[in-house]
């Protein structure tokens, strides 16, 4: 069974959730009168036809909510309580962080720090490195404590 996404007041013959009077406009009509409903259309399919309606104000307002919406996220990190002790690490891997940036640190070359970690690809440091910028402090204190151990 497949999903699609079917707009309130879009022709069929509903009105806008919640909606009396003026119909709502931009991002907030076209995001916030859909709802998950059962049908033969994907979600893909149905987000591109709005796309397409959107001008150019309402697709930044909707970039700007997504991107609000992924908050601190990164792709290729993770962080889990049950894992590393909860310290960012690569995803497939045990591998935090911390490690990979304190290995670039020393002078280690990331071909290096590859041929030492096989499971790793270029694609990891450039996550990891990613990752350390934004939370720059966060991984030097786990360097720290790591050190002290």
């Amino acid at each position: 069974m497949k999903t699609r996404w079917g707009r309130h007041g879009g022709g069929d013959g509903l009105p806008l959730r919640g909606q009396r009077g003026a119909p709502r406009q931009g991002v907030e009509a076209s995001l916030n009168d859909y709802e998950l409903r059962e049908g033969p259309m994907t979600i893909p399919h149905e987000l591109e036809q709005l796309l397409a309606t959107m001008n150019r104000a309402e697709k930044a307002q909707l970039l700007q909510r997504i991107v609000r919406d992924l908050g601190d996220a990164f792709p290729g990190i993770e962080s889990s309580p049950l894992v590393c002790s909860g310290e960012p690490c690569i995803v497939r891997t045990r591998i935090p962080v911390w490690v990979l940036v304190q290995a670039r640190n020393l002078g280690i070359s990331e071909a290096d720090i590859l041929r030492s970690y096989p499971t790793l690809r270029a694609e990891d440091l450039a996550n990891a490195w990613a990752y350390y910028r934004t939370h720059r402090e966060e991984i030097d204190n786990q360097i720290r404590e790591n050190e002290a151990e």
